[in-house]
């Protein structure tokens, strides 16, 4: 009996052995095989690592840097950052230089502005000058031509002095010869009378002889030869006339010169002309020239300003040439910031996962259209790796994953799990899909779907596994396993394809 308990116990612990030989063994494999795996991811990983760190020499090796050693990314970084700063420092001076320029521009319009109202001010002091020089030169040449050096003032009254005693002269001839005229009038009337009266009235001629010698004595005339000596010739006469004619035609020159000596004096008046001697003249006209040589002096200061600014402007365009080259250079490294990210690599690792996430997405919702018209996915336009569902039952609303049901979180966990595999089959078969659990999550509609895209793709030659404590799937699938719990902490697998092992 004993020895019968030592074999069972023996037997027992050969067992043990060799199920612990087994397990082993199995542990064995499994470790091989997760070595050769990792081994193999170390390797792909490595490889891309390279990859990334040529790709990422290449697009540093333009600010100057041909290696990137593992324990000097800290100091590449800190160049970058060095010349991010310096790049921020010099976009604040290009702000100031532009400031700056518009400052200047608004100096040289007002400037140029200056210049030009003073050039013009200029010009019109010149011609001022100019007329002031011609009037001067030309009321010499006429007071040369007038009165020599003569002075104007004993002119002027000499000339006044022979107007009044031309014209009184002129009056006193003007009387003569009214007083002549009517003489002559009388005369040749008393002759005409007379020659009449001889031939007429031959017997009047004494009476008439009578009264001619009563009227001599009348006129205070002696006798008839004093009034004979007392009327003038016909010559005379005309002398006289001559003489009349003479003194009115210098009458209506002396009037005509009076009143163009008034019209001149009228003129030179309005001129509002000094009646200053020529010396304070000649002092203003010096002082005159003074200030036009103090205005060429300004107006050369001025071009020497313009000339300054078209250097300073001739600068500002070598700066602003330098500040489109340093744009350049800034729309490189923005797109380089856009291209690359951040200088762990974060960016870039989104955007390759983004790619491949695309298509686990695509691939997701062709399955998710098998199971259920409802949902559709998309990716989060904040965040590229994460999931928003679409649901055409609410009018296209988009919902976060986040506040799916149990029933709805399985569909889209299964309807990715299945877009994967079929990602995955495309570099490697994959037969086999387990699914542990989530089916007590599911109404009896959700779990039809869910059975009915499962048993699409067993028909398809995928072998699907369900490990699930939910009792109504036993009457779902037809194939099962179950695991029954005994004592001592084991347990025993039953089933088709199941079999104790001895």
């Amino acid at each position: 009996m004993s020895q019968f308990k030592l074999d069972t116990r023996a037997n027992k612990a050969a067992v043990q052995l060799e199920q612990q030989r087994l397990i082993a063994g199995h542990q064995k494999e499994t470790a091989e095989q997760n070595i050769a795996r990792l081994e193999k991811e170390l390797t792909a990983l490595t490889g891309h690592l390279q990859r990334d760190q040529q790709a990422l020499i290449t697009a540093l090796s333009i600010y100057g840097i041909t290696t990137l050693a593992e324990d000097n990314f800290l100091a590449v970084e800190k160049s970058l950052i060095t010349r991010r700063e310096q790049w921020m420092t010099k976009q604040l001076q290009k702000s100031s230089l532009d400031q700056n320029i518009s400052s200047i521009n608004l100096q040289i319009d007002h400037q140029s502005e200056q210049i030009g109202e003073r050039t013009i001010e200029l010009e019109k002091q010149r011609v001022d000058y100019e007329n002031l020089l011609s009037a001067q030169k030309q009321l010499e040449q006429q007071r040369h031509a007038l009165f020599d050096n003569k002075d104007p003032a004993f002119e002027e009254a000499c000339l006044g002095n022979a107007v009044t005693t031309a014209q009184q002269q002129h009056d006193e001839a003007n009387q003569n010869l009214q007083v002549a005229s009517q003489d002559v009038t009388q005369l040749n009337s008393q002759i005409k009378a007379v020659v009449d009266s001889l031939h007429n009235r031959s017997s009047q001629l004494h009476t008439t002889e009578t009264r001619f010698q009563k009227r001599l004595a009348e006129h205070s005339f002696v006798s008839e030869k004093d009034f004979i000596t007392a009327c003038i010739s016909d010559e005379k006469r005309h002398k006289l006339s001559r003489k009349l004619e003479q003194l009115n035609s210098e009458q209506s020159g002396l009037n005509a010169r009076q009143k163009d000596r008034n019209d001149r004096l009228n003129r030179e008046r309005n001129k509002h002309i000094t009646e200053r001697s020529i010396e304070p003249l000649t002092q203003d006209l010096d002082a005159t020239n003074n200030q036009l040589k103090t205005a060429q002096q300004e107006l050369g200061a001025c071009q020497q300003k313009l000339d300054d600014n078209k250097k300073l402007r001739a600068s500002q365009q070598d700066r602003a040439t330098a500040i489109d080259a340093q744009k350049i250079e800034c729309e490189r490294w923005d797109k380089l910031h856009l291209l690359i990210g951040s200088a762990d690599g974060k960016k870039y690792r989104n955007f390759a996962q983004g790619l491949t996430f695309e298509l686990l997405v695509g691939h997701a919702n062709r399955q998710l259209q098998k199971m259920s018209d409802r949902y559709l996915l998309i990716r989060d336009k904040g965040e590229p790796l994460e999931l928003n569902v679409i649901d055409n039952y609410q009018a296209g609303e988009i919902r976060s994953t986040k506040n799916l049901s149990g029933g709805e979180s399985f569909i889209v966990s299964l309807a990715l799990a299945l877009g994967l595999s079929q990602m995955a089959s495309n570099n490697v078969r994959v037969d086999s899909l387990f699914l542990d659990e989530g089916f007590g999550t599911l109404n009896e509609d959700a779990l039809d779907t869910a059975l009915e895209a499962l048993s699409s793709l067993q028909q398809s030659g995928k072998l699907i596994g369900v490990i699930s404590h939910v009792s109504s799937l036993k009457e779902r699938i037809g194939t099962q396993i179950l695991v029954s719990p005994k004592t001592g902490g084991r347990s025993l697998i039953s089933g088709p394809g199941c079999q104790r092992l001895n």
